[in-house]
């Protein structure tokens, strides 16, 4: 085996066991038609009965808008910021709100739950 074929290997190595990490530190969203949507395209709503980072919405609320999970290896980038639910779940939150899904919306792009009771907004960068 000559010195270019160990080097290669190494290279190999390097960049498999890296990529994996690459992954998590991009944004758990993005921005789409001006507004914020996940990774599967789906609107990303925020409630204004949140406040300081911390979620309000819980039980049958959590059921009908789903929090944006983080998972508990996942850290802060940019405006996203990880945050601890009563649950001890990890959530998404953005620009230091906590970030959610509305259960109706049901393909991409589908935004039926902008201005529900008042409270909720799709979020527009």
């Amino acid at each position: 085996m000559t010195h270019s074929t160990i080097s290669w290997k190494a290279l190999l190595v390097t960049a498999a066991l890296t990529l994996p990490g690459l992954a998590f530190a991009a944004e758990p969203a993005m921005t789409k038609g001006g507004m914020l949507v996940d990774h599967k395209g789906m609107t990303l709503y925020t409630f204004d009965k949140d406040a300081d980072g911390k979620s309000v919405c819980k039980d049958q609320c959590a059921t009908n808008w789903p929090p944006l999970k983080a998972e508990s290896t996942d850290t802060s980038t940019g405006k996203w910021t990880v945050i601890t639910r009563d649950d001890q779940t990890s959530q998404w939150a953005y620009d230091g709100k906590p970030v959610y899904t509305y259960k109706d919306d049901k393909k991409a792009g589908d935004k039926t739950g902008d201005g529900k009771g008042g409270a909720w907004h799709v979020i527009k960068p």
